[in-house]
């Protein structure tokens, strides 16, 4: 069965290939983008069963080695058989993950929402270690971070920060670190030296393109304008900046006034208001699809607690996964790309299971 559907896919292939050589489709400029993307989808499922099917060969021909007469053949068969059998079972797990259906928003830019949770002012501490252990990892990987709203605390901590970062398949990297994220360490407040407990919600959102989303500005929402507030000198608060944009059908609000325009506010806070938007539908639909899915970021079930970030033993705890690392101030300081692998991998592993 899976050999079949590798040789339709292969064969759809080269058809793919040989349409992008005619002139009549080079010249179709909707065809020619629709053919490159569908041939990109499948430019790395082809070469890897081309690799596994002469792999299966090879081991065939080895097998039938072992029924002759040719002792020499025999030897080098019995040698080699067991390493390609092991690079057959690789390859297969490889295929599959593959030919698993592909999360559309895999390749979208993401709005990031960390905010402080249960803890106080050291919940606010940790809130804003968090994101900026996000944009060293987002810098790392040559991505753009700005940052759309912020409420910030006396003590340099977030209440709440919202930014956007873009880039190339920022969602498929993100997408698990929605949830509660618990921290374990010594406040720089606490004199006794006790180990406080506090918590930060992280929202990972994919952005929704205008064209995903059929908003009547006129109909569907409600635009106040205000004088903004916090800090920013005279010049925040002496003129109505602030916006605030509520979803009437939904009930969602989102307020930006960190820009002293109102035009650059409006539209920071429509980018908001659009992925909450998406994110919401998209929740709905997980839900109605399986219930066992509940359990996996993305089902919009931000309460469960998926990580512990733990400072007098330099380890951070992966719940969902079963993942521990005492790296924790490597990845505070945005070394992240080997973690998030790891959890993406297990959920990859769930996803295989569920589509035996």
């Amino acid at each position: 069965m899976l050999l079949e559907k590798l040789a339709k896919i292969e064969k759809r292939f080269s058809e793919i290939e040989a349409k992008l050589c005619d002139p009549s489709i080079i010249s179709n400029r909707d065809e020619f983008t629709k053919l490159s993307k569908e041939r990109s989808d499948l430019d790395e499922i082809v070469p890897t069963y081309r690799e596994f099917r002469t792999l299966l060969a090879d081991i065939e021909e080895y097998e039938g080695a072992l029924e002759g007469d040719d002792d020499d053949l025999k030897a080098i068969a019995k040698e080699d058989l067991p390493g390609l059998k092991d690079q057959r079972g690789a390859l297969e797990e490889r295929i599959k993950l593959l030919l698993l259906p592909k999360d559309p928003d895999d390749t979208k830019n993401v709005i990031i929402e960390v905010r402080a949770g249960t803890g106080g002012d050291e919940a606010a501490l940790f809130a804003a270690d968090l994101f900026r252990m996000y944009c060293r990892f987002a810098e790392s990987q040559g991505w753009k971070v700005e940052i759309m709203s912020a409420s910030e605390t006396d003590g340099g901590g977030y209440k709440e920060v919202i930014a956007s970062i873009s880039g190339k398949e920022i969602f498929s990297h993100f997408k698990y670190e929605s949830g509660v994220h618990r921290v374990q360490r010594v406040p720089v407040t606490e004199s006794q030296g006790r180990i406080h407990t506090s918590a930060v919600t992280v929202a990972v959102l994919p952005e929704a393109e205008e064209v995903e989303l059929n908003i009547d500005e006129d109909k569907d929402l409600r635009i106040d304008v205000m004088r903004a507030g916090g800090p920013g000198g005279q010049c925040v608060n002496t003129t109505d900046s602030a916006v605030r944009i509520t979803h009437i059908p939904s009930g969602l609000v989102v307020i930006c006034q960190d820009e002293k325009s109102q035009h650059k506010n409006k539209a920071k806070a429509m980018k908001i208001l659009r992925a909450r938007l998406y994110d919401k539908i998209q929740a709905e639909l997980s839900a109605e699809r399986a219930t066992q899915r509940r359990n996996q970021v993305g089902s919009g079930d931000r309460s469960e607690r998926i990580r512990t970030y733990n400072f007098p033993q330099g380890r951070i705890t992966d719940h969902r996964v079963g993942l521990t690392v005492h790296k924790l101030e490597a990845m505070l300081g945005g070394e992240l790309d080997g973690f998030l692998q790891s959890v993406r991998a297990h959920f990859q592993a769930e996803a295989l299971k569920d589509n035996d």
